[in-house]
């Protein structure tokens, strides 16, 4: 298993008018998350995207509002991989409030596209390298 943690302090653009983080922006969480993730891997996306041609596209989000967030609260949003990435990358995200309650939970699967042939390809072998000493 591999997880990343990330803080992340709530907008006021970024909340509803009863004050509570407005539900479709959590997805912009999980890419934080995600993204963070990948860089801590030092494997950030651009290299991905930029040198090696590969494109992870999202092919599904389950997500489960425990808790609100709300203005100003500082999130903490961790990434986990429960498995190793084969011809998809599921993500699992937990987002904690200040007071380190579970507020939120999601499940985001991701593929590999080789960005040259627009085909799904299986995960590179620099990603399945770095995270093998973890699974």
């Amino acid at each position: 298993m591999f997880s990343t943690s990330v803080k992340k302090r709530v907008r006021y653009g970024e909340t509803d008018k009863m004050g509570y983080l407005y539900y479709g922006k959590y997805a912009n969480l999980y890419e934080i998350g995600r993204v963070e993730m990948l860089r801590d891997l030092k494997l950030p996306y651009v290299k991905l995207e930029d040198e090696m041609g590969i494109m992870l596209p999202v092919l599904s989000v389950e997500s489960k509002f425990l808790k609100p967030a709300y203005y100003d609260e500082e999130l903490t949003i961790t990434s986990i991989l429960k498995e190793m990435p084969s011809k998809l990358i599921a993500v699992h995200v937990e987002i904690h409030n200040d007071k380190k309650e579970l507020i939120h939970k999601a499940l985001v699967k991701l593929f590999f596209i080789d960005m040259k042939t627009n085909k799904r390809i299986s995960a590179p072998e620099v990603l399945t390298e770095k995270l093998h000493s973890y699974f």
